[in-house]
């Protein structure tokens, strides 16, 4: 898993069916960019923790997908 930041939105005028109403955004990450499938409704700006792999795939019903943000991070929460 990792932590990232929303930098954008991805639009598909066309797509597989398996992803049919999918969101994906775009995720700024320490290693770079990735685009990840949306499962809990994040937003520009918004610090999320990204799923990886074939544990991202599970959160999106078994959809082809590499990454997918299964979490948005509370900013008050946890900083010293």
């Amino acid at each position: 898993m990792k932590i990232g930041t929303v930098t954008g939105v991805v639009w598909a005028t066309r797509k597989a069916s398996c992803l049919s109403g999918q969101t994906f955004l775009v995720v700024k990450t320490p290693e770079g960019e990735v685009v990840a499938a949306d499962q809990v409704g994040a937003g520009k700006g918004d610090r999320v923790l990204l799923a990886l792999g074939s544990v991202a795939a599970k959160y999106c019903m078994e959809s082809p997908v590499d990454a997918a943000v299964v979490a948005i991070l509370d900013p008050t929460q946890g900083q010293d």
